[in-house]
């Protein structure tokens, strides 16, 4: 995907630019009133075979315009650049949600470019194609001393494009990225100390995953499933689950063989041939599937700033659903008092090891837990080195509310004191919502008194807006006092948007 848009010398030259940052982060950052610019590239720098199978994936780009609020400080200038241009309803509704700041004000130091390229290549690569756009980008950056990059993920041609623009990015080097593979996951948890699921790392055949599940299951012959996984897959779209009802004790591999084409695959429109194909391409592991009649998905999220330290950020306990239950479809702010200590406890010495290794920005460790007695046992399963579907909803709370998490209780607090909870999703999607224009969204909400406000600091936030005409597809964060609030407004949206739309 990068292939053609990286030159000898990137990886020095990208660490020296790097510096830069740290010096910015000790000198900028820290006070609101000084001048920046923070230019946003929402690329999805992905494999683009799985994600073809995402809908209204083009419109993921939007999921970082809770970002547009870095434009409460008066003196910050954004510049946001996507691949087709986005409606200018769905940005009046971000910049009208900022407190205390005259919208005019805001719009004007705002920037908006795109490529006018709806292809299905990286936005990353459409800009570093347009070299006319690349000179609009640079005028709109002002001072590149005071500038950086957002990304929502660094890959080679990130690091390219900011080498191009001579600004920094706030993001990891691609050369760590092998962290945050699976296999790499399994390495840095081994190392941490963190407990994690049996299992085989570093497989690239057909025959690597026969051998590492036959041993699984001498290991342990009461296992009943286990999960293959590609290294670079996503939102569950590279897992797949072998199931050992009636494996025989003798010609365990040959039986595993002839069984592989049985699996259940987390992704629509996928057979073993393609699956195979792939994982010989892309390589993953092999682990034991986690069982338990009460089985929780937590994820704790951290942040490692230019100067090395480290910050627990939030937790939460995913939503997944899809065809093997592994794919992600949102999440509840934060994870379930009885344990999410535990996981950001688990996750912070995944994150030291990180940081040993020179990590840089926000990232998740992800769990599978299950009931134990009194109490919790917690698997870690993979590493997120890049933002990710946690990312933007928490965003979004800090901005809205100007209030902070704290690590001590794993609650997030407004500058009342008061705890906010909420509910997220980035797939709420149903057909009978297609042909609903952005205009016509926000005028529901606000009819119905959905809508976030500003006063009582609860209401829903919308995303992934530009999806929803088309795919009949957008996001949501139900911001509440608790988490049933939380969970209850999520449903009164539902149930609203529904009937709205004549599907109840």
């Amino acid at each position: 995907m990068a292939q053609g848009f990286t030159e000898p010398g990137d990886t020095e030259a990208f660490r020296e630019l790097q510096k830069r940052l740290a010096r910015i982060y000790e000198r900028v950052f820290p006070d609101h009133l000084l001048p920046r610019t923070v230019l946003i590239v929402p690329s999805l720098s992905l494999d683009n075979e799985v994600l073809a199978r995402i809908a209204g994936v083009p419109h993921y780009e939007e999921r970082l315009l809770c970002l547009l609020f870095l434009l409460r400080m008066p003196e910050t200038r954004v510049v946001y650049v996507t691949s087709a241009p986005i409606a200018e309803a769905t940005i009046d509704y971000y910049l009208h949600l900022l407190e205390g700041v005259p919208h005019r004000h805001a719009r004007e130091r705002l920037t908006l470019l795109n490529c006018q390229d709806t292809s299905d290549r990286s936005l990353t690569e459409k800009i570093l194609e347009r070299p006319r756009l690349m000179k609009r980008i640079r005028a709109s950056l002002g001072d590149s001393s005071l500038a950086h990059m957002a990304c929502y993920t660094v890959s080679d041609i990130e690091r390219r494009l900011a080498l191009e623009l001579d600004i920094p990015i706030y993001g990891c080097d691609p050369e760590l990225l092998p962290l945050g593979s699976k296999s790499g996951g399994r390495k840095l948890f081994r190392e941490a100390g963190v407990l994690m699921p049996d299992g085989f790392e570093d497989l690239d055949s057909e025959k690597d995953i026969v051998s590492s599940l036959a041993e699984l299951k001498r290991r342990n012959p009461q296992l009943r499933r286990a999960v293959v996984k590609f290294n670079e897959g996503f939102s569950g779209e590279g897992n797949a689950t072998f199931r050992f009802d009636g494996c025989p004790e003798s010609g365990t591999e040959e039986w595993i063989a002839a069984h592989l084409p049985q699996m259940e695959f987390g992704a629509h429109d996928v057979d073993w041939d393609v699956y195979r194909s792939k994982f010989h391409e892309m390589g993953g592991i092999v682990e034991a599937f986690v069982e338990g009649k009460d089985k929780r998905s937590p994820s704790a999220q951290f942040r490692i700033d230019p100067a090395g330290a480290v910050e627990a950020i939030s937790t939460h306990d995913q939503v997944l659903g899809g065809l093997t239950d592994q794919e992600f479809l949102g999440a509840l702010f934060p994870a379930d008092e009885s344990y999410r200590l535990e996981v950001q406890a688990e996750g912070l010495k995944a994150a030291k090891a990180l940081s040993r290794q020179g990590v840089l920005g926000r990232f998740a460790v992800d769990f599978i837990s299950v009931r134990e007695g009194d109490g919790w046992k917690h698997y870690a399963i993979e590493i997120n080195l890049r933002k990710g579907g946690t990312t933007h909803p928490f965003i979004m709370l800090q901005y809205l509310t100007d209030g902070a998490y704290d690590s001590a209780t794993g609650l997030f607090n407004t500058p009342q004191g008061e705890p906010r909870y909420y509910y997220a999703t980035d797939n709420l999607e149903s057909d009978c919502y297609r042909g609903l224009l952005p205009e016509d969204l926000i005028d529901i909400a606000v009819r119905n008194g959905i809508h976030f406000h500003g006063a009582t600091q609860t209401g829903v936030v919308f995303h992934l807006i530009g999806a929803l005409s088309q795919f009949g597809k957008l996001g949501a964060v139900c911001v509440g006092r608790s988490r049933k609030d939380a969970e209850e407004l999520y449903q009164a949206m539902v149930a609203i948007l529904d009937r709205e739309c004549g599907a109840a």
